[in-house]
């Protein structure tokens, strides 16, 4: 017979159960009927015929479990019993129940709720075609192996290379203006190259894409919208083709929507894609890098092939510009979704590991549970033995229970592992969701299903085998020969502490994480900044560049705006920057200092210019000359003041005050250094602080500067009067960014970084301190009831109280002291991985690993103060009768 015709045979056994059963019986009582008539036929009386048939043909029932053992339904009755079975032992335990369930979940839950976040970043697909053939191109200079491109080296990549399909930029320098009818507000988006979506393979789900050409100067002005704003702005209205909006002053026609499940991390919020342009300011000097290239792989080419024909193009463009491209000798590619991700992966990586080690405690709590309750049923395993139980069938019984807990803790995990999820989610401040749109949609799905399935049957691996593999069939007949119960305990105890053990240092590891981490982000909140950032308000403007075309009427507006701020009640200072302090080290430039040879060196300085009144605003700390003052204009000798990095860097030992300098595109401009002012933090938290040059908005107009405004009270009750004065200067002022220093200080992405880690870990460290503390509990308390009957004897045999309450500390001490000892180890090489999330701090930070044993050794001996001082008090006579 095929195999085919066997499975269908076993599954009508299946289905049609009860009708073979019938079947069976009819055919057995046949042939038991036909022996007793042949027996009667030979002379035999009814009786003695029908013993004769019986011991002829055999037990009816016999044969009847011989015939289900074929076809296989025993197993499927045994398995059905074994579970019901299962399911009664966990109700008549509502605690043990209750307990492991309960850890169980917990720990499944969260390992799921986080796997839902990197499977959302770091495993899903990204909406874009055949992804893995995507690379970000960088330049890569001495100080920074991701340096933004310019416009002019960017066309000279898309012309030379030999290895892309195609190789297409969006600028960092987003953001339009929109004007309507009565007024202007700040939208975000971008400027792409006319290809742009063309290589990251999206298709419009109305209209088109950018044609080829659309992105230069004779074409017309036109613009793709997000699938939200095409909602939110237009109704979702087909006919939105053909409109015209006006970004930035300059009428753009509607050509397309882009999908709904488009991202761009650095715009994930971006509503309006417009295309980029030569005509810029920034756009027309190859020393103005604002742009990101993106580039689709041949077919067959590798990331070092590409990387390899980009470094020679690289080295081919700084001999051929050598004052623009000096530093810039080198490219680097990167995959597409490492650059979208960013900074995510190591919180994302860290939570991972320690939600899995949270789970790892899980574990270790309920098999302990196990092997305590295991001990505490060897008399009636063992009775169950002797009463013709087999050893297959006792395990089955021991696997069943381990899956059907694991299978009650893995349901209640997923229950709470969505709602896990939106709750993280919800944590994260707006504006960080807006670069994580990944993060749209998180959820259950198949893949985080299947590894909550993978988790929950990995748990009911551990309880079914551990408890077997610890407690052999022959202890179970030694536990029901020996009668007592001082034997019954001996097992549990001795493996159930190896696994405390284990428990209280994985503890130790992610308290130790925990640890470093809050002291890496208190380092970084109290870092010196530079500068007062109290008080301190915050306001991004932006208006119609055809509106204020000159520089003249750029600063004729500056001054308006500041004489009307500062004007305002509760208003101290006002000044007005190119960027704001904290997260803006973009803007550079390059110097040279006049009587000094120039041998082509590429001084890269931040470049800053700023009102007269930006240092007193800030409250920053002048070391020597003076600040700017407000009649210092173009028709005023250019001068500048530099921090102390660049005065340390390019004037060591000597006083840089009234020395002169210029920038390489303007040799004959010199400006001389009039102030020397403390470093101010321009660029990232955690970064080291930029050289910086700081020139007069007078001297230097801005389009859209960012506007600083130091109050004398609270900072977001004077936001609507200053958005109300700038609108009484012209209402097509664009005012955005809203906000206090201290809070884009605290929500910056380095503050974001470091407490978003600190927080996951620390909460898994809680978790994980407070099981490991009951398991240690449960080990001394159950060690306790397990040798009553021995502390009675010593106590009867003139043992102190004292000391029997050593006894039980001792214990707990060993068993501490042994996971803090592993813990310890496991912390330092646990630090060190995660090294890049500290700050300030090292990884063998002895403060830190002091504090938490002492913390952990402290708990410990409370938890074990309990199941102390009972076995102190045991009364012997009682504890010699005890069994």
């Amino acid at each position: 017979m095929r195999w085919a015709d066997k499975l269908l045979l076993r599954l009508r056994s299946l289905v049609r159960r009860a009708h073979i059963d019938h079947e069976l019986d009819v055919e057995l009582r046949f042939h038991l009927q036909q022996q007793i008539e042949e027996n009667l036929a030979a002379g035999m009386t009814l009786d003695q015929a029908s013993h004769a048939a019986r011991r002829t043909v055999g037990g009816l029932a016999q044969i009847r479990d011989e015939c289900r053992d074929m076809r296989g339904l025993n197993i499927v009755d045994n398995a059905a019993q074994d579970f019901q079975y299962a399911i009664r032992q966990l109700r008549r335990n509502p605690g043990f129940a209750c307990t492991s369930v309960f850890v169980l979940a917990l720990g499944i839950c969260a390992a799921v709720a986080i796997f839902g976040f990197v499977d959302a970043a770091l495993i899903k697909p990204l909406p874009y075609r055949d992804q893995s053939r995507l690379v970000a191109v960088f330049e890569s200079s001495p100080g920074d192996a991701r340096s933004v491109l310019s416009y002019l080296d960017f066309t000279d990549w898309k012309n030379l290379n030999k290895v892309f399909i195609s190789i297409d930029a969006y600028a960092l320098n987003g953001g339009f203006t929109l004007s309507t009818g009565t007024g202007a507000e700040q939208v975000s988006g971008t400027r792409v190259s006319a290809g742009f979506f063309n290589t990251l393979g999206v298709t419009p789900v109305l209209g088109r894409n950018f044609h080829t050409g659309e992105d230069s100067l004779a074409a017309a002005h036109t613009v793709l919208l997000s699938y939200a704003a095409w909602q939110s702005r237009f109704g979702a209205r087909r006919d939105v083709l053909g409109q015209t909006v006006k970004l930035n002053g300059a009428p753009s026609i509607i050509i397309g929507v882009l999908p709904s499940d488009f991202h761009l991390a650095s715009y994930g919020a971006a509503e309006f894609w417009a295309t980029l342009r030569s005509c810029g300011n920034c756009e027309q000097h190859r020393e103005c890098h604002n742009l990101i290239t993106i580039a689709r792989l041949k077919d067959g080419v590798s990331i070092e092939t590409a990387s390899a024909n980009m470094r020679s193009i690289a080295c081919q463009l700084r001999s051929q510009y050598p004052d623009s491209n000096r530093d810039f000798g080198s490219a680097n590619l990167v995959p597409l979704r490492d650059v979208i991700v960013g900074d995510v992966r190591p919180i994302l990586l860290v939570s991972l590991s320690g939600a899995g080690l949270l789970l790892l405690i899980a574990y270790v709590n309920v098999t302990t549970l196990l092997l305590a309750r295991s001990d505490q049923r060897q008399r009636e395993i063992a009775v169950r033995e002797a009463l013709g139980a087999s050893s297959s069938r006792l395990f089955h019984q021991f696997a069943t229970e381990g899956f059907a807990l694991a299978a009650v803790g893995g349901c209640c995990a997923l229950v709470f592992a969505e709602w896990g999820m939106r709750f993280l989610a919800n944590l994260i401040p707006a504006d960080k969701i807006d670069s994580m749109p990944y993060l749209r949609g998180l959820g259950l799905n198949p893949l985080t299903l299947v590894f909550a399935c993978s988790a929950s049957l990995l748990a009911g691996l551990l309880f079914a085998i551990i408890p077997i593999a610890r407690t052999s069939l022959s202890e179970m007949s030694e536990g029901l020969k020996e009668g007592a119960r001082g034997y019954a305990g001996t097992t549990w105890r001795r493996f159930g502490s190896n696994l405390v053990v284990v428990e209280v240092a994985i503890a130790m590891v992610l308290m130790v994480g925990a640890g470093l981490l809050g002291k890496s982000l208190y380092f970084l909140l109290h870092l010196d900044v530079g500068f007062r950032p109290d008080h301190l308000a915050l306001l991004q403007t932006a208006w119609p560049p055809a509106s204020y075309e000159t520089d003249e009427r750029k600063v004729v507006l500056e001054r308006q705006i500041l004489e009307r701020i500062s004007a305002l009640p509760g208003v101290k200072s006002v000044a007005i920057s190119l960027a704001p302090p904290i997260d803006s080290a973009w803007g550079t430039t390059s110097f040279h200092v006049a009587g000094r040879p120039n041998h082509g060196e590429h001084n890269e300085v931040l470049n800053r210019q700023v009102s007269s009144g930006y240092f007193t605003t800030l409250q920053a700390r002048l070391l020597r000359g003076r600040y700017f003052l407000e009649a210092e204009d173009t028709s005023k000798p250019v001068v500048a003041i530099i921090n102390r990095t660049l005065a340390s860097k390019y004037f060591p030992n000597e006083d840089p005050v009234g020395k002169q300098i210029y920038y390489d595109w303007q040799p004959r401009s010199l400006m001389q250094i009039v102030g020397l002012v403390d470093d101010i933090k321009e660029g990232p938290l955690e970064g080291a602080t930029w050289p910086a040059l700081y020139v007069p908005v007078n001297q230097n107009p801005v389009t859209w500067p960012a506007l600083l405004v130091r109050t004398s009270q609270a900072e977001a009750s004077l936001f609507p009067q200053m958005v109300a004065a700038i609108h009484g200067i012209d209402p097509f002022i664009s005012v955005s960014k809203q906000a206090t220093m201290t809070e884009r200080i605290n929500q910056s992405p380095s503050a974001y970084l470091h407490r978003s880690s600190a927080g996951l870990v620390g909460a898994f460290a809680v978790a994980a301190f407070v099981l490991s503390i009951v398991g240690l509990y449960g080990v001394i308390a159950y060690s306790v009831s397990q040798r009553t009957h021995e502390i009675g004897i010593r106590m009867a045999l003139g043992a102190q109280r004292k000391s029997v309450c050593q006894l039980i500390v001792k214990e707990a001490g060993w068993l501490t002291a042994a996971g803090i000892a592993m813990g310890l180890v496991g912390s330092i090489a646990a630090a060190r991985l995660m090294r890049s999330l500290l700050f300030g701090i090292h990884s063998w930070d002895l403060p830190t690993l002091v504090a938490v044993a002492s913390a952990v050794a402290f708990s410990a001996l409370l938890a074990c103060y309990i199941p102390a001082r009972r076995a102190a008090i045991v009364d012997p006579m009682v504890a010699l009768r005890y069994e």
